[in-house]
């Protein structure tokens, strides 16, 4: 039975799955617990638990540099990026000049663009949540996500290798009919032992591979391991590609309501 192609996102579409990502989070290892065997039934689950929780946290606050790459130009844009819970982020351009002050505000299910040259605050429509965010290959939908991986996709083990000499589990994420995604099936490929996560390709509703979600730049930063760089990729050999790469990030910060307003969004 076909997909009806409605709401999800890719970073978290997939695990951003994260990407993700909602506007770009750290992507961090699953904290240490007690965890069931490959065999158990319970296997599948509690790995994607994982994957879901690994990036969200009470609060972060980071700078990140984005680099879109298309057929025709490339453009690298750094960022400042607050977020609180699942539900709000916020991230303003600090550079190239010309878009400094350009900024993006999630509050829950509503998404809000302040354009610095003009001064005006657009909220994003239904409309235009297909498009570009920031020019990138991340859509604005990809912004928006709530639900688990385990509630919108049946989830199995279905392979194990290694890449880079490092073991590997590999799962297939395949959508369950009434689920609102975009994605007909997802593969998730993360470290055994850390289950850190490596790749992600997703599948249209016909079954053809679109896009992956690359993870790599391993580092620990405050105690945490985190994919350091993030990279999306348009499976169509057009070697174009989005990267976001993590300059600095901070978690558990003191961030007030008033951060993630429309009011504060004007007065960045």
């Amino acid at each position: 039975m076909p997909v009806t192609m409605k709401r999800r996102t890719l970073l978290h579409g997939a695990i951003l799955t994260a990407a993700t990502l909602m506007l770009p989070w750290p992507v961090s290892a699953a904290p240490a617990t007690e965890r069931p065997s490959p065999d158990s039934p319970g296997f599948t689950k509690w790995v994607m638990d994982q994957i879901d929780d690994m990036h969200r946290g009470s609060s972060s606050h980071g700078v990140f540099t984005m680099m879109v790459k298309t057929e025709h130009w490339t453009r690298t844009l750094t960022m400042e990026s607050w977020s609180r819970g699942e539900d709000y982020s916020l991230v303003r351009i600090l550079s190239p000049q010309k878009e400094k002050g350009t900024a993006t505000l999630k509050a829950k299910e509503d998404l809000f663009t302040y354009l610095a040259k003009t001064g005006r605050t657009i909220k994003v429509s239904g409309a235009m949540m297909g498009s570009s965010w920031m020019g990138s290959h991340f859509t604005n939908n990809d912004l928006v996500k709530a639900s688990r991986l385990v509630d919108d996709y049946e989830v199995a083990l279905t392979g194990q290798g290694t890449l880079g000499g490092i073991p590997q589990y590999v799962f297939t994420l395949t959508a369950r009919p009434e689920a609102p995604v975009v994605w007909g099936k997802i593969e998730v490929t993360v470290q055994q032992e850390s289950l850190l996560p490596t790749r992600e390709i997703f599948y249209d509703e016909e079954g053809t591979a679109v896009r992956a979600l690359e993870f790599g730049d391993y580092k620990e930063v405050g105690g945490r391991m985190l994919a350091g760089t993030l990279t999306v990729r348009p499976l169509d050999a057009s070697g174009e590609f989005t990267r976001i790469t993590y300059d600095s990030i901070e978690f558990d910060v003191s961030l007030p309501e008033s951060t993630f307003t429309v009011q504060h969004l004007k007065s960045l």
